[in-house]
């Protein structure tokens, strides 16, 4: 037995098959994570061949099966986000955006709303805004899909919301300073990487406005959260290795634009 449906998509990745074919993993609104059969994609007169390149969002009519791939039989009101096809940089981000999703959820779980957060975040990248601040929103914000969910609001101890704070991996979460002496391996952060971390947190996709950091404090922030990664998520991603690897070549992305202020 098989379904027509309709869903909007975002390509996760792409995979040759045979001579002509691919395989495609598209990310849907509807229908969550699939893979998909495209027959005769890589030929040039495919007339699906442009809504399966990496990153397209479209809408597509899918065939769904009980069992085994689902199949692609049309696509319309593309979206090909050329900037990240580009710019090696946002490439990078969008990529790890996208790898973080895909570990994230299981295979044909819907998730409407991780979907919208995903699509706003690349179409944001797409259109200039800082793409380390981003994917910094989005590793907040995907955390409890990882069965990890930091206390942003105030102290794990007793709740007090305003002050100074760190983080502590052992409370999964904010201490304020009057109980830092309950974790001796608190992280240490500074107070500026904590006022963003607990921003990010609560911030809605649809209203990101302009969200300027200095290079300094998107370090401390980047710090942090890959501490809280490594130690509570414990997932070593091909694409993040890659973001890291980007850094270590001299900050190039840092020096493509010019200094914001906090």
């Amino acid at each position: 037995m098989s379904e027509l449906q309709e869903t909007e998509g975002i390509v996760i990745s792409i995979r040759n098959y045979r001579e002509s074919d691919r395989l495609v993993k598209i990310f849907t609104s509807q229908l969550g994570k699939r893979m998909f059969f495209i027959k005769g994609s890589r030929k040039s007169n495919s007339n699906l061949k442009a809504a399966v390149l990496p990153f397209t969002m479209a809408t597509y009519i899918t065939d769904i099966k009980d069992t085994g791939l689902g199949f692609i039989r049309d696509a319309k009101d593309l979206i090909h986000l050329n900037q990240l096809h580009t710019d090696i940089f946002l490439n990078a981000y969008a990529t790890y955006i996208l790898s973080l999703v895909d570990v994230a959820i299981e295979d044909g779980v819907s998730d409407p709303t991780l979907f919208h957060k995903a699509k706003q975040l690349l179409i944001e990248i797409d259109n200039g805004t800082d793409p380390e601040i981003l994917v910094n929103i989005f590793e907040v914000q995907i955390l409890p899909y990882f069965g990890v969910a930091p206390e942003w609001r105030g102290c794990r101890e007793c709740g007090e919301t305003t002050g100074l704070f760190d983080y502590s991996g052992s409370y999964g979460g904010l201490l304020c300073q009057k109980h830092w002496d309950l974790d001796k391996y608190r992280y240490h952060a500074s107070q500026r990487a904590i006022y963003f971390l607990r921003l990010f947190s609560v911030v809605s996709m649809d209203h990101l406005g302009t969200i300027k950091v200095k290079d300094e404090t998107k370090k401390e922030i980047r710090v942090v959260l890959d501490m809280i990664y490594d130690e509570s998520v414990g997932i070593k991603l091909k694409s993040k290795r890659f973001i890291d690897q980007m850094y270590q070549w001299g900050d190039l992305l840092l020096d493509r634009k010019p200094n914001p202020t906090d």
